[in-house]
């Protein structure tokens, strides 16, 4: 395929092996992890040539949510992916598209079991991740994920502090990131049909326009919370990700980088706002609201779109929530302070957001 791939390599390596101060396992899980992203990406291509029927499918009217992590992202994509005519993107078949699974043999794809015993093995290295963030093969996921196989993608950031990388990603050209995105969901599509797909990462906050271009139809969702409590959360959350893979993980640090990040595409989201001439491009969704009404704020968000949710996934949401406490694995527990923050301080520096779109409700 293109050589798109090349320039993000470099400066990935180049920031893996002189800012992360990686473990011996970090090195060679994070070798690992390039190599497999490479390879999927050259399995993508090479059955897009055999098959080129693929690149016909069409991804139409997605739902994609977009705000920051730690602000009811992953609770509203369990309850998108509940509508029967909606596809979640599975961890199982995110990381493997190829070959795509099939409608007769889903169920018994092997790559389940082999994700499966993969998120058992972080969990065993890693137990404190389980309170912090659900994880399952049958769970969505994120589709950063399908951004890595073009080597641009935030995932990387939350393994290892690597600013260098950071500020080279904030500004690279994201289309080739996108194709490889829309790419990876044709794939899939063209051997399990669905009428949409239900996706979400916080990355597609820092690239409106691109994601604009590439899914004209797709209907966003920005989630927002106070940032004093997401900002500590996304840190606490960050910091025991790298603990593993880095010799010395510093939360100040950690703090000083995602602070940054977090920020920045606050801003952007911000500034595409303004600048759009579509006042209802996005549903905007409060963390409160939600947490205090999840079902009334998917069915707020379906008007939102013209669309209606149906009696079906209505009583799966209901099931769903009855059998899926928030806190299954236990609760986040984290303080400002082990990181060198403080909600006032917080609260200032996102000051512009916070009264544009944070509720009072929101911040108590």
């Amino acid at each position: 395929g293109e050589a798109t791939h090349r320039e993000p390599l470099e400066v990935l390596c180049q920031a893996l092996d002189h800012e992360a101060d990686l473990t011996t396992f970090g090195r060679m899980a994070t070798r690992g992890q390039l190599v497999t992203a490479l390879s999927r990406r050259l399995e993508l291509v090479a059955h897009a040539a055999a098959h080129p029927e693929v690149r016909e499918e069409k991804i139409e009217r997605p739902w994609i949510i977009l705000g920051l992590p730690r602000t009811g992202t992953t609770l509203l994509s369990f309850l998108l992916g509940l509508d029967p005519l909606a596809r979640p993107l599975r961890s199982w078949e995110a990381g493997t598209p190829v070959p795509p699974p099939e409608l007769a043999t889903q169920a018994e794809d092997p790559r389940i079991a082999a994700n499966t015993k993969q998120v058992e093995g972080l969990m065993k290295m890693n137990p404190a991740i389980r309170a912090m963030h659900p994880m399952s093969a049958s769970l969505p996921t994120e589709c950063v994920v399908l951004f890595f196989f073009d080597l641009r993608s935030l995932s990387i950031e939350t393994q290892a502090l690597i600013p260098s990388y950071g500020r080279w990603l904030e500004k690279t050209d994201m289309r080739s990131a996108y194709r490889m995105h829309r790419l990876a969901l044709q794939t899939l599509q063209s051997r399990i049909p669905t009428q949409h797909w239900s996706l979400k990462t916080p990355h597609h906050l820092w690239c409106l326009d691109v994601l604009r271009e590439e899914y004209p139809d797709a209907r966003l969702i920005w989630t927002h919370r106070d940032p004093a409590k997401v900002v500590p959360s996304v840190i606490s959350l960050n910091t025991a990700m790298q603990r593993p893979f880095c010799r010395n993980t510093s939360p100040h640090a950690v703090a000083e980088e995602w602070n940054h990040k977090l920020q920045g595409g606050v801003e952007r989201g911000m500034r595409f706002d303004d600048q759009t001439d579509d006042p209802s491009w996005c549903h905007h969704l409060h963390y409160a609201a939600l947490m205090k009404d999840p079902l009334g704020s998917v069915e707020r968000l379906y008007q939102h779109f013209g669309d209606e949710v149906t009696p079906l996934h209505r009583r799966r949401m209901e099931v769903w929530m009855r059998d899926r406490p928030q806190e299954t694995f236990g609760r986040h527990v984290y303080d400002p302070a082990d990181c060198g923050l403080d909600a006032d301080g917080l609260r200032e520096r996102y000051a512009d957001y916070i009264r544009r779109y944070v509720s009072p409700s929101a911040s108590s």
